[in-house]
């Protein structure tokens, strides 16, 4: 069976794909776009901070609070632009005048 490791570096793939479709779609609101890639500014933070609390800690990323906690500020707003681009388009789709 392949490592927790090996899982999320090859996952990393199809999360590419999806980016490039979804900005080449033209149609995802561009601040949840933006939410979508800052995921991987979620995962360029972890990563390093996982070897961080791995050698100086000898512990798991999660088990390094202050660190994980910093990590996890990323995801969180990553989850709220999403959320908000969302949202946006929603209101303004109901604000459009109905075409008959």
């Amino acid at each position: 069976m392949p490592s927790k490791e090996t899982l999320f570096a090859v996952s990393l793939f199809p999360y590419l794909g999806f980016l490039w479709f979804m900005t080449r779609s033209g149609q995802v609101p561009r601040l949840a776009l933006i939410g979508f890639y800052m995921t991987l500014v979620f995962v360029a933070v972890t990563i390093p901070a996982g070897i961080y609390a791995k050698v100086v800690y000898s512990q798991d990323l999660a088990n390094v609070d202050w660190l994980h906690g910093g990590a996890e500020v990323f995801l969180t707003l990553s989850n709220i632009l999403v959320v908000l681009g969302f949202r946006q388009a929603v209101l303004e789709k109901r604000q459009a005048p109905r075409s008959q």
